[in-house]
Formats: structure tokens, sequence, C-alpha cells
């Protein structure tokens, strides 16, 4: 495993706020995840500078809401252009905050530019509902104002592009909050966006665990964007319910997916892996319970095994590198927590286990054999690479037990049958269920969680409709 040299700490970056570069008096650390240290610091936003954030954002509001569709459509194709002339900054930067390999990274900026540039094609036009000699009615659809939006450590650049895009489409003007884990290079696109966006319309703060929840109470949101737990998201709700703000929230999930016997097992093995792995599993749309069918259980599980150990898992930055180290220590702790509860109940582990001793978060890949469904490692989602395992019988059996979650963000049905494929899937209680396929999410495919997975949408044109209010126009005409 290749492990970084000490390096001096990186002095905090300025925030954006107004379109101006502010620096805070208070710093908080950045842990590079592969080796387990402090190597950056951090502007830690005051409650003065969030009511400076929230506050440019509602002076730039009417101007900016007041522009041509078109115009706003062009400007995020600007902002397309801007990432993509940056990839290679980003996503090292990228790459050392949150740990992912740099070739992941490289394309988390280029998938954030595609959205970008495909939001830029998206309209919202007027539905007319009569227009006649005596009447015309139409309903268009007006921005709701000031949006705070806030972003995860997984997937910061993609994430916070799934919110920037339609929130500024639509007119919305927006107070952006990254990650405490991962801040630096959202940080950096504040700034590189400063030359592209007006004053005040998109603002970038950080912050320790403290700015989440004074965001949430802030009175001068009109509408709250959060991809996070589900026990967060909750707490987000509670408190954004002083004010009756507009809440999209894009919570946590324990997506099964469910594997029938008639598949090609080669193949569909290494579309789980990396569906349930990519990311070292850091990902709320990842396949977290694997449900195989008895009659191929014993093939699929030696090829999931073997995928396991060929892949390379090393510092990002590494040459080959398929697979970083868990993003923080918090998430590390918790999957040791699971290994923990596995090895208590005497379940069978497949590949993986104790992480090895040195520098860095390193959890291998983990593939539990067929706990039972009371189990946390089933149970729990452990945003982690450990995968369970589990053997099932008939349709009827499976779908019970892939729907016995209190999560319904997504799931996906392996199957050569299409027929049956989409029987299974209409019964999955989820807000997307692939078929043969796994995390294919567009700009233009809705995504919605069900159960305790979320509030609203995100993507699409429904989506982009959360960042509006219906406004419906009637006209009487005169005789």
């Amino acid at each position: 495993m290749t492990i970084r040299p000490e390096t001096q700490v990186l002095p905090a970056p300025a925030m954006t706020i107004g379109g101006r570069a502010v620096r805070a008096t208070q710093t908080f650390d950045v842990v590079d995840p592969a080796i387990g240290q402090v190597f950056a610091q951090a502007p830690d936003a005051s409650d003065a500078q969030l009511d400076a954030a929230v506050q440019a954002a509602r002076d730039a509001f009417p101007a900016w809401a007041a522009l041509p569709w078109g115009e706003r459509q062009a400007m995020l194709a600007r902002v397309a252009g801007i990432y993509m002339a940056n990839q290679e900054e980003l996503a090292r930067l990228l790459t050392r905050e949150q740990g992912k390999p740099l070739a992941r990274a490289r394309s988390e900026v280029a998938v954030a530019a595609h959205w970008y540039a495909e939001f830029a094609k998206m309209a919202l036009p007027e539905l007319v509902l009569q227009d006649t000699a005596q009447a015309h009615v139409a309903v268009r659809r007006v921005p709701v104002g000031v949006v705070g939006a806030m972003v995860p450590w997984n997937y910061p650049v993609v994430l916070a592009a799934w919110k920037i895009a339609p929130g500024l489409l639509a007119g919305n003007t927006m107070v952006l909050k990254p990650s405490p884990f991962t801040p630096l290079v959202t940080l950096r696109l504040g700034e590189l966006l400063r030359e592209v966006l007006p004053p005040g319309v998109l603002n970038i703060v950080s912050g320790g665990e403290s700015l989440g929840p004074r965001m949430s109470a802030h009175h001068g949101f009109d509408k709250l964007s959060f991809t996070g737990s589900s026990a967060t998201g909750r707490a987000v709700m509670r408190s954004a319910s002083g004010t009756l703000k507009r809440l999209t929230l894009e919570l946590g999930g324990n997506d099964a997916a469910i594997v029938m016997p008639d598949v090609d097992v080669d193949a569909v093995a290494k579309e789980l892996f990396w569906g349930a792995f990519v990311n070292s599993g850091q990902i709320c749309i990842a396949a977290k319970r694997l449900y195989i069918h008895e009659a191929i259980y014993a093939r699929m599980a030696k090829a999931l095994v073997a995928l396991a150990e060929a892949t390379r898992m090393a510092p990002g930055d590494a040459e080959g590198a398929e697979l970083g180290p868990v993003q923080n220590r918090r998430q590390f702790d918790r999957l040791r927590e699971l290994l923990a509860d596995c090895r208590q109940r005497g379940l069978r582990l497949l590949s993986g286990g104790e992480p090895a001793s040195g520098p860095g978060y390193f959890f291998p890949v983990t593939l539990v054999d067929n706990p039972p469904d009371d189990a946390r490692v089933v149970r729990e989602e452990p945003f982690g690479p450990i995968l369970p395992l589990l053997k099932f019988r008939d349709v009827d059996e499976v779908v019970a037990r892939a729907n016995a979650s209190e999560y319904g963000l997504a799931g996906s049905v392996w199957c050569r049958d299409e027929a049956q494929a989409l029987a299974i899937a209409r019964r999955l209680e989820t807000g997307t269920v692939w078929i043969n396929e796994i995390q294919t999410a567009s700009p233009h495919k809705p995504m919605a969680g069900h159960k305790q997975s979320g509030l609203g949408v995100e993507n699409g044109l429904e989506g982009l409709m959360t960042y509006t209010q219906p406004q419906t126009i009637s006209l009487r005409r005169a005789a």
C-alpha cells in the first residue's frame, strides 16, 4: 500500500459570500483518509457570516429570478464548461479529501458537468388550462426564493450539482454547505464560479457540525435541500418546521438486489460487485443486501469472492487504485462495529474481515455468508464495503424480505425473463428499481425515496419542479 509522505497543513481557503472571497476567524481540520492525518484547514462560518450569505442570496434573488429562462440556461452551460476546464485540479483535490481513486474523481467532476449541461436544456412551459373567448387560465412555475443546500461527503461534487443545477435554473438563489469532512473542493468551485455567476446567486459557506442545524433553523431560507442520513433528515425536518420551509430530503437506503437463477453468473457478479462496492460502498444507492437464488448461490458467491480478492485497495492517487479508504474515522468505526456483531453471532465471512494495521481508514471488501435477516449487517445500512449474501428459494419469499426494511430508496432485479423481472420490480417498495443494471442515475430520471428514504424528488422535470411553486393566473375576458 502506498503511503504519502507527511506534508505541510494547507491554510484555510475563503468562502464565497455575495460574490466575494470571505475568510473566517475560526477554522477546522480536514483529514486525508488515506493516512488518517490532518492535511488542511477549512473556514468555520460564524453566525454573522451565515446571515450575510443568506442576505446576499436574498438581495440577488429579484434580478436572478427576473432573468429570462434562456439566460439562466446559458449560465448553467458556462458552469459545465468551468468544471471541465478545471477537471484535473478538482479531481485531485477531491481524491485528497474524500479518498476515492483519481479516475473516479475525474469521472465525478465530468458527471457533475454533464448534470449542468443537461439541466441547461430543460424547461417548464406554462400549462394552459383554458383559452377561450371567455377566459384564459394558465399555470406557471415560479421560483421558491432562497434555497439552503446541504451536501454529504461521499459525492460532494456530483451531489452539489444535483441541487445547484435545478435550483439556479428555476430562478432561485442559494447558500450551499459542504460536509465538514469534504469542504475543500466545494470551496474551490465557489471561487471558480465567482467569475461566471452574478454576486449572491450562489454562496458557499463551510463549518463544523453546528452549521447544518443553524441553516435548518435559519428564518431566511424558503427551502432546504438535504442529502444525508435519515436520522439527520428527521432533525432537519423538525428544525425547518418553525418557518414551514419547503423540503427535499434524499436520505438513507438499504437497497436490495434480487438475482434470479437464469442469469449469466460471471457477468452479473461483476456488475453487482461494483454496484455494491464502488466508492468503497459509500453511496446511498449501492446494493446493500444481495439476495441470490439458492440454485446459483454457491457460484455467485465464488465469483464475488474472486472479484474481491483481485481488486486493489490503495490511496486514491496510487497507480492502479480501484478502491480507496473509507472517508472518515466515524464511518470506519461503525463498520468495525458491524463486523464485531457478525463475529459475535458466529457468522461466516467469505472475504475481508478485520482491517490491516497501518495508517488510513482502509476497510477490506467483506462478504458475509447468508446471515439471518435480523443480523445488523442485514437490517442496517452499512455505508461501506460490507455486503451480506442472502439465499432465497421463491419470488414471494424474496419480495417480502426485500420489502422488510424501513428504507425504500432503490433496488435492482437481475433476470433474463423480462416479464418476470418487471413483475418483481413492480412489487418492490422503492422509489427506483433497476432491471439488469444498477446505479444508472441520470439528470432526466427522477429519484424519490419511499418510506424513511426521503421526501420530494431529485432530478428530472419532477426534481426541477420541487424548486418552484405553481402560480395559477386566471383571466376573465370582457364580453
